[in-house]
């Protein structure tokens, strides 16, 4: 780890930043709020991705691809949609370069000013709904089930790694309809996989919800999310799906003919999650020591470290594990054998562990000799031994409970950081000393919500699903609410 691997209580932030470097997630690139994703830290979204891959194809969906590029003009049919997103647009002015006559390098060609301006993909809602025009004329076209694993850029002016940068990357589902009631059962369906996904492979538990109309998407009807606590007590939003209504189809004239031969527009959704996610990973399972990783995530659920004096004890070592890591693998059970002799064994425990491996097998020439090995997992940092011939069933099992434990520690985390404030005071002083997810009663109003927000900084991160009646007051107005809503400080 070295001496500058900071603690969570130290510096949270810093903290973060540590692990993304350190254990070789991403960098920061030479282009202002971009990333560099590299190979381990990409290895965990190739696993999410196709994780999530599988769960949407299972629910009817497929994928498809739409350009990078969205015409200005687009974005001025849905006015709530480009307010949503003006101020993060990427702009393409021109098409051209060459040499500055002057000398110097190069300069924007200025007669090579586009007619139209470009938008780089913010989202693609306008670009999608514009093609869909093409596709549905019938009710026989329908229901369209697409979705999308792109990059989309959004201008970011203050960046942190995975979380916030002006170009991630993203799947985002794009759904047309033939009835409301098919477009709102498509968007709470896919908030429940997103749910189920973030629950059972990200080991992360979730409040389910619904924005309020300030924290709605542009141009949505409804905004359905869930919502994570992160270990220093703030909220991150882990997924999004929205009902869009007819609002897109208004504006690009996507209709089709009824059973009745009569002209209906369709109802549309969308829904997406993105790189977003391994920050989320990050921050709820990793400790002092660094990266913690569910197994259902984990590039390398099992790393075998041998510890030898000599060439022979080394070959003797590697002659037992083969068949080992034949037998692991038989079992679904992703492995490396570390057997790189320039790197001590004390190096490799260090380095794995901060990198989050889920279990660590280390073999030296006594555990040849007991036909056993000590095995470590990285959610308790406990170590046993265990006889070579009980290894992969002793694994198997262990695997089933890491990810099992990492997720009870997050849910009771989460229980244990979620509060009830019935007064002004009581809510500051919960959000300041206590941090965490506080439901608390809210007037209905914008007007309130924005000024809560201003003066506290913290946001309705949703109001969840089957939220009981409660009568009560405002805690800022004072008026009357039927029911309390979360609030947090949120990433």
């Amino acid at each position: 780890m070295g001496k500058n691997f900071c603690t969570r209580a130290e510096n949270y932030s810093q903290w973060y930043n540590d692990i993304v470097k350190q254990a070789d997630l991403a960098e920061n690139s030479s282009v202002r709020g971009c990333m560099v994703i590299k190979p381990y830290g990409y290895a965990i979204w190739e696993k999410l991705q196709s994780t999530l891959d599988k769960m949407f194809k299972d629910t009817g969906h497929v994928n498809a691809y739409f350009p990078i590029f969205i015409p200005k003009s687009f974005f001025s049919r849905e006015a709530s949609h480009v307010e949503g997103f003006a101020k993060e647009c990427a702009v393409v002015t021109h098409y051209r370069l060459k040499n500055n006559p002057n000398g110097g390098g190069v300069i924007v060609d200025p007669d090579a000013k586009l007619e139209e301006e470009l938008i780089v993909r913010p989202t693609s809602e306008t670009i999608i709904w514009d093609t869909y025009k093409n596709w549905i004329q019938s009710y026989r076209d329908l229901p369209v089930l697409c979705n999308q694993w792109a990059n989309v850029v959004r201008w970011e002016m203050r960046t942190r790694l995975f979380l916030r940068t002006a170009e991630f990357l993203w799947q985002e589902g794009h759904t047309a309809h033939a009835t409301r009631e098919e477009a709102v059962e498509e968007t709470e369906r896919m908030l429940h996989v997103y749910a189920d996904f973030v629950e059972n492979f990200m080991a992360i538990p979730v409040v389910k919800g619904v924005k309020s109309p300030n924290e709605r998407f542009g141009g949505a009807l409804d905004t359905y999310c869930i919502e994570a606590l992160m270990q220093d007590g703030k909220a991150l939003q882990a997924g999004t799906s929205h009902f869009l209504g007819q609002n897109f189809a208004k504006a690009f004239d996507v209709k089709y003919l009824d059973k009745e031969n009569k002209p209906q527009y369709v109802w549309a959704t969308s829904w997406g999650v993105s790189t977003r996610l391994i920050g989320a990973l990050i921050m709820t399972h990793s400790d002092d020591n660094g990266l913690v990783l569910p197994p259902n995530l984990a590039p390398i659920q099992v790393v075998i470290v041998p510890i030898y004096k000599s060439e022979e004890q080394r070959q003797a070592i590697a002659d037992k594990v083969q068949p080992l890591m034949q037998k692991l693998k038989e079992a679904n059970i992703t492995v490396k054998f570390d057997n790189d002799d320039t790197k001590r064994s004390g190096w490799k425990f260090n380095e794995y562990e901060l990198k989050g491996v889920p279990v660590r097998i280390a073999i030296g020439p006594r555990d040849l000799e007991t036909n056993e090995a000590e095995v470590a997992r990285r959610d308790t940092l406990t170590k046993e031994t265990i006889p070579f011939d009980n290894l992969v069933g002793h694994i198997q099992q262990l695997l089933k409970e890491i990810q099992q434990n990492l997720f009870e520690k997050a849910l009771k985390f989460q229980k244990d950081n979620t509060h009830k404030a019935d007064t002004w005071e009581e809510f500051v002083d919960l959000l300041d000393n206590h941090p965490g997810f506080v439901y608390a009663h809210w007037d209905g109003t914008p007007e309130t919500e924005d000024k809560i927000k201003e003066l506290s900084k913290a946001t309705i991160r949703c109001i969840p699903f089957n939220n009981p009646l409660e009568e009560g007051k405002c805690i800022l107005t004072g008026k009357p609410s039927k029911q309390r809503v979360l609030f947090a400080r949120a990433y």
